[in-house]
């Protein structure tokens, strides 16, 4: 693996409106593909945990982009309102703006594109997929809310690897209700000893093994 350089913060309009969005983004010298990360609920492209994979995946030659959902202001408001958060309509907008930006900046327009979704992250990016068939050619969920996008799990196409902890008894269960409801390639991986957040020792790090397989699988040149 190539040791990872640090990302280079953007800023990029998504939408009619002409919202402003920040973000992070690494891009190694032969990339395999691009992954998007949307964040989970009060969350943002600071998170621990997916910086950890981004990091991971970036040593695999895998582009990453972790970009906020909400601008600034949003992100106050949410704070305290909690009103943004399980928006899941807004949050869908929001990635798909970034792959439609991601579609045509310069230096990632020739890459297959990923989506990797936690929490209620894993609603917007299955319901972003349905949305841009053409542009999303897989998608990792992490201790995800698939139920969230539950009319839209028919239309998704990109293959769809579904990892929850084996504490997390509810998820698990809304996880194996929507990998019924897929149409498209799907995997439902059951991490043994980790909860919704996988901060148990070794779990964030086979979550890290498994998106980093399913991504070079579906995503590589």
């Amino acid at each position: 693996m190539n040791q990872a350089a640090p990302s280079d913060s953007i800023e990029f309009p998504v939408g009619p409106a002409g919202v402003t969005l920040s973000g992070s983004l690494f891009i190694p010298d032969q990339p395999q593909g691009l992954v998007i990360f949307a964040h989970g609920s009060g969350s943002s492209r600071f998170s621990p945990r997916n910086q950890a994979v981004a990091d991971f995946l970036n040593r695999a030659d895998l582009a990453t982009l972790l970009f906020d959902l909400l601008t600034a202001e949003e992100h106050e408001v949410d704070q305290y309102t909690r009103q943004f958060r399980f928006d899941i309509g807004l949050l869908t907008d929001r990635l798909v703006g970034a792959i439609d930006w991601a579609t045509q900046y310069e230096l990632t327009t020739d890459l297959s594109f990923g989506l990797f979704g936690a929490s209620t992250g894993a609603a917007a990016a299955l319901r972003a997929a349905a949305e841009r068939p053409e542009s999303v050619a897989a998608v990792v969920s992490r201790g995800g809310r698939p139920d969230l996008a539950e009319e839209r799990l028919p239309e998704v196409l990109a293959p769809t690897l579904l990892i929850v902890g084996g504490y997390d008894d509810v998820v698990i269960e809304l996880n194996r209700l929507a990998a019924e409801r897929m149409n498209a390639v799907n995997r439902l991986e059951i991490v043994p000893g980790a909860t919704h957040l996988f901060e148990e020792p070794g779990t964030l790090e086979k979550v890290e093994e498994l998106a980093r397989d399913w991504f070079l699988k579906y995503l590589r040149r």
